[in-house]
């Protein structure tokens, strides 16, 4: 079944858009995605090709995941959010544990978005989440970014403590996809669960947060709000 997945992905490939997205995923020397190689499909072929091959193993889903092709990547990944969703708590379990020990090719931040809250999120509602921690510490960037995107399912839930958490952990990050992401759930913190919440964790810490975390973490405010945080 790979080789035909890799049949598919061949006859959809699009040296074009291949192109503009080796740019708009930065994947030029130094950038945060160097190196990353695509091919041209765009997400909904992904995910239409993910449902055709949902039957996928684990180690076959591994194999793509180690692919140099993004696509093969991402598709690998939208396998393995549908596994979850369809599995017993044995299945998500083993789940969980794959993509953790498959973090280093969960390696850009669009693989990281649409897989970390449905399986790291999801897995960890109801249990213990010192892994976060450890995650939002981690040398990896996008183990970092998989700490805080986990948190959008507890967003969804209506609870925020475990976002606010972390975004005090990440907020000396140095690294823009990082001051974006936490900024981001901050955000959906205000808009979903609580402006309170929001505003009290701006209160103490919006003088000291990168610009850019700022700015999205105000995105819903009203005018007056963002200039007195903005101003502080």
């Amino acid at each position: 079944m790979l080789k035909d997945l890799r049949k598919d992905i061949s006859k959809l490939q699009d040296p074009d858009r291949a192109k503009n997205l080796r740019r708009f995923f930065k994947t030029g020397k130094g950038e945060y995605g160097e190196g990353d190689l695509f091919v041209g499909l765009n997400v909904p072929q992904s995910r239409s090709l993910a449902k055709k091959y949902a039957t996928l193993s684990l180690r076959e889903i591994q194999t793509l995941l180690k692919s140099k092709i993004h696509e093969e990547r991402l598709i690998a990944l939208f396998i393995l959010v549908g596994k979850y969703s369809r599995g017993s708590q044995r299945d998500q379990e083993k789940i969980y544990k794959f993509y953790l020990k498959n973090t280093k090719y969960i390696n850009n931040w669009d693989l990281v978005d649409l897989s970390a809250e449905r399986i790291v999120g999801a897995y960890l509602y109801d249990k213990d989440r010192k892994v976060l921690r450890r995650l939002a510490t981690s040398s990896n960037l996008w183990e970092r970014r998989i700490a805080v995107l986990s948190t959008f399912h507890f967003i969804k839930h209506q609870e925020s403590q475990e976002t606010l958490r972390l975004a005090k952990v990440l907020l000396k990050d140095e690294h823009d996809l990082i001051h974006k992401a936490v900024g981001w759930m901050l955000r959906e913190v205000g808009k979903r669960v609580s402006k309170k919440d929001l505003k009290g964790f701006l209160d103490v810490h919006a003088a000291k947060m990168p610009r850019t975390m700022l700015r999205y973490a105000l995105e819903h405010l009203s005018p007056q709000e963002r200039r007195h945080y903005m101003d502080l």
